[in-house]
C-alpha cells in the first residue's frame, strides 16, 4: 500500500514523468482497492471471510510481480491497479472475520492488536520504498513483496479449518447492490462512512508527499527521509501497545478528539518547522493520532450493520481508499502550485474539525 511513496522522485526521474504523474501509481491503485470493496464484502458473507482473503492474498504475488517486472510507465499503472484489486479483500475482510470471533466489548482492542501487522507493513513501505530508489532498485521491492505474498498465502490456506470453526460463514444473498444498500440504509453507517472518507482525504493525502517535502524542503536522501516518515508507525505501535487502558480510560469519543487534536499538531508542526530534527517528533504524533481516530472508526464499522458485515467493512475500506485516492490526486495538483508545506498544514486543519466532530457525533449516538 505505501510502497511507492517514497518512490514518487525517482519514478518521476526513471520514467521521465511529472510527480504529480507519477503519483498517479499511488492513485490507480486506490481506485481499485476501493471499487473491488463493493464485490468482496458480499463474496465474503457468502463463501467465508478467511477463504476469500486466502486466495486474495495469493493473488497479490502474481500483481506485486507484475509490478516488478513493468516495461514501462503505462505497464505499471496497470499492474498497480491490478495489484490494487487484489489487495483489497485483505485488510477489510481480516477485520469482519474479527467482528465476528471477538465481542464489540474486546474488539477496539484486538483491531489494535491486529493494526499491528498493518502498521509493519507501512512502515515497511516507506523505508525500503525510499531505499530502493535511492539504489535505482525501485523494482526489488515488488519482487520481495511477491514472495511474502506467496508465503503468507500457504499459510492462510493452510489454517482455513481452523478458522471456519471459529467463526463460521453465514451465507447471505452475495449481490453487492443489494447488500450495499442495506447497509447505507443505516444512518449511523453513512456517519461512519463518511468520516472514514474525509479522514482518507486528509491523512494519507498528506502522508504521501511527506516524504517529498522533507527531501525538498531539508535536502534529506529520500532514504533518509522515507525512514523518518517511517515513524509513522512507531507513533501506531506506541498507541498498540497502550490501546486497552487508554479505550478503557478515555472512550471512544475521547480518542476520536485526541487523535484529531495530535494529527493537527503534528501536521503543522512538519509545515512550518524550520528545522529538520522536528520532523521524526512530529511523524510518531501524527502516527499516534492516527491509530486513536481510526481504530474508533473500525470498530464501530464492524458493528454498524451485523447482519451484513462484510458488505459493511468493505465499505468503510472503500470509503478510506476512495478518500485517499481524491486525496493523493488533489495533494499532487496541489504541491506544484502552493507547494508541500501548505499540503501538510490545510491537512492538519482538516483532521482537527474532523476529529473534533466525530467525538461528538459518537457521544450523542450513545446516548
Amino acid at each position: 500500500m505505501r510502497i511507492a511513496d517514497a518512490q514518487l522522485p525517482a519514478l518521476a526521474g526513471g520514467f521521465g514523468v511529472s510527480l504529480g504523474d507519477a503519483a498517479n501509481v499511488i492513485t490507480v491503485f486506490s481506485v481499485a482497492y476501493g471499487l473491488m470493496q463493493l464485490v468482496f464484502g458480499p463474496l465474503a458473507d457468502r463463501f467465508g471471510k478467511w477463504q476469500v482473503v486466502s486466495l486474495a492474498v495469493l493473488a497479490s504475488a502474481a500483481t506485486a510481480a507484475a509490478c516488478a517486472l513493468a516495461p514501462d510507465f503505462p505497464a505499471l499503472l496497470w499492474a498497480r491497479f491490478a495489484a490494487g484489486a487484489t489487495c483489497a479483500a485483505i485488510i477489510p475482510m481480516a477485520m469482519a472475520w474479527i467482528g465476528d470471533a471477538v465481542p464489540y466489548e474486546r474488539r477496539q482492542e484486538v483491531l489494535a492488536r491486529f493494526l499491528t501487522g498493518q502498521i509493519l507493513g507501512l512502515a515497511a513501505g516507506q523505508w525500503l520504498g525510499g531505499l530502493a530508489a535511492d539504489r535505482g532498485l525501485w523494482r526489488a521491492p515488488f519482487a520481495l513483496l511477491a514472495l511474502c505474498f506467496l508465503a503468507a498465502g500457504v499459510l492462510l490456506w493452510r489454517s482455513r479449518l481452523a478458522a471456519i470453526e471459529a467463526a463460521p460463514p453465514q451465507p447471505r444473498s452475495g449481490h453487492p447492490l443489494r447488500e450495499a444498500a442495506e447497509v447505507l440504509r443505516i444512518r449511523w453507517a453513512r456517519v461512519v462512512l463518511s468520516v472514514v472518507f474525509l479522514e482518507g482525504v486528509a491523512v494519507y493525502g498528506a502522508l504521501a508527499f511527506m516524504a517529498t517535502h522533507l527531501h525538498l524542503a531539508f535536502g534529506m536522501s529520500l532514504a533518509r527521509a522515507g525512514a523518518v516518515v517511517m515513524l509513522f508507525a512507531a507513533g501506531g505501535l506506541l498507541f498498540v501497545m497502550v490501546s486497552a487502558p487508554f479505550v478503557r480510560r478515555f472512550g471512544e469519543a475521547g480518542l476520536a478528539r485526541a487523535g484529531g487534536v495530535s494529527m493537527a499538531m503534528a501536521l503543522v508542526v512538519m509545515a512550518v518547522s524550520p528545522v529538520w530534527w522536528s520532523a521524526p517528533l512530529a511523524c510518531t504524533l501524527l502516527g499516534a493520532g492516527f491509530y486513536m481516530l481510526h481504530t474508533t472508526l473500525q470498530a464501530n464499522a464492524t458493528q454498524m450493520a451485523p447482519q451484513a458485515r462484510g458488505a459493511a467493512v468493505s465499505l468503510f475500506a472503500a470509503g478510506l481508499f476512495i478518500g485517499q485516492t481524491v486525496g493523493v490526486f488533489v495533494g499532487g495538483l496541489l504541491v506544484e502550485g502552493i507547494g508541500t508545506a501548505a499540503v501538510l498544514g490545510g491537512a492538519g486543519a482538516w483532521l482537527l474539525v474532523l476529529g473534533l466532530l466525530f467525538a461528538q457525533l459518537r457521544r450523542r449516538h450513545r446516548a
